[in-house]
């Protein structure tokens, strides 16, 4: 499986972004599928993630109400709709995808959010 994460950019405090992780392999549709950030100096963190059937969520407490995490298991691709940025968002974003919860195997390369004040 490869990932590849786009829609980053610069953009101000309050703006929306959405990013789009698009993933090769027809075995897409049973993935858990995760959003994972990593800030200049800091440890990569855990976003968000959606599972494979019931396409249920899960958020960091930092994101939640501002980002939703979402599939398409027809076009290959999970979204990371984040609305009301901060500055501290700021970081590389980052898809990943797993057979279960917790355990990511695939990963993209990352795509660069930067939230002015």
């Amino acid at each position: 499986v490869q990932l590849q994460a786009s829609g980053g950019g610069l953009v101000q405090a309050g703006d929306s972004l959405r990013l789009s992780c698009a993933a090769s392999g027809r075995t897409f549709s049973t993935f858990v599928l995760g959003w994972f950030r990593q800030a200049p100096g800091k440890e990569r963190e855990f976003v968000a993630r959606i599972s494979a059937i019931l396409s249920s969520t899960s958020y960091a407490d930092s994101v939640k109400g501002r980002f939703t995490i979402s599939r398409d298991n027809a076009k290959n691709t999970v979204y990371l709709q984040m609305n009301s940025l901060k500055p501290e968002d700021t970081a590389v974003y980052y898809c990943a995808a797993g057979q279960r919860i917790g355990v990511y195997e695939y990963w993209g390369q990352g795509t660069q959010v930067t939230v002015s004040s």
